[in-house]
């Protein structure tokens, strides 16, 4: 299959998408072209999904890889409590993938951007021995109001939203629907904008692990945390799971005692779980002791 093909196949299925005022041009020229709305910041975020790494192609389906690829970069505009608006899409295949396998993996990608509202604007084709999905992902928020990482308080309280170790857990054993979360994470767009609404102090989305991500909360608030609480932990998941597995992609955040945060968020959980205090900038503690950052580190 010729470039050429493969960009008028992701031409035909990009349009199927929903359209954005923002995005004056997309697919078919060198560069996709943003007019945006006044009173509004821009969020960009990138990620690289990588094959053996973040999958294997004998585990996952061309239209998984492409589900996740995007949910990775949505679960980040997520954190930050963004509206999706678009997406670029620069993807490397080996020659022996099938123009079905690439049809598969933009539908996958582009199922999910049409269920968040999201636009493919643009991207780039090459071949490569292995897959590699690089995205970058554009949010908005009005002017002023994205979640940080570093807006924490003492006294204020830790929640996390759903449930932590399913992905870890399906991982581990390839089974049921701890599998599935793993192979189709959903981001929490929804909840992300909700708590943005609520004016949560900080938020972060856990896709390295509570401990990990945890503990770079407190670095960027210089602040340290106690868990206190018992962790809304998925079924057959272990602790350990729940503590230090990664991809759950689920929110960690702070709020203000007094926030009126819900239980939930439509049907989605939200289960306070300790406090933010003072003290040793990164310093986490789980029930009275110290909590080892063990989440996945690309580089550790």
């Amino acid at each position: 299959m010729r470039e050429t093909q493969i960009v008028d196949l992701v031409r035909k299925l990009a349009r199927t998408g929903p359209p954005h005022k923002e995005v004056v041009q997309g697919i078919g020229d060198d560069c996709a072209i943003l007019r945006p709305a006044p009173h509004q910041d821009f969020l960009f975020t990138c990620d690289v999904t990588l094959e053996d790494r973040h999958f294997t192609l004998d585990t996952h389906t061309a239209a998984d890889i492409g589900h996740k690829a995007l949910a990775r970069s949505l679960s980040d505009l997520a954190a930050m409590g963004a509206e999706p608006v678009f997406c670029l899409v620069s993807l490397a295949i080996p020659e022996r993938l099938a123009n079905v396998w690439v049809q598969g993996f933009y539908k996958g990608l582009l199922s999910l951007a049409a269920k968040q509202g999201m636009t493919l604007a643009g991207g780039d084709l090459a071949r490569f021995n292995k897959v590699v999905a690089d995205l970058v992902c554009c949010g908005k928020v009005p002017e002023g109001q994205a979640i940080l990482r570093s807006g924490a308080k003492p006294g204020d309280r830790i929640y996390v939203t759903g449930e932590l170790g399913a992905s870890a857990h399906g991982l581990a054993t390839r089974l049921g629907k701890a599998w599935r979360r793993h192979v189709r994470p959903e981001p929490r767009v929804e909840a992300g904008i909700a708590l943005r609404r609520l004016g949560v102090s900080a938020g972060m989305d856990l896709s390295d692990g509570l401990s990990l991500d945890l503990r770079r909360l407190c670095l960027e608030s210089k602040v340290r945390a106690d868990i206190d609480s018992d962790l809304p932990i998925a079924r057959a998941a272990t602790l350990e799971e729940a503590l230090h597995g990664g991809e759950d992609y689920e929110l960690l955040f702070t709020a203000s005692p007094k926030t009126n945060v819900p239980e939930k968020i439509g049907v989605l959980p939200i289960t306070a779980i300790g406090f933010i205090r003072t003290g040793t900038p990164g310093r986490v503690l789980f029930k009275g002791r110290p909590l080892p950052p063990k989440g996945f580190d690309h580089f550790g």
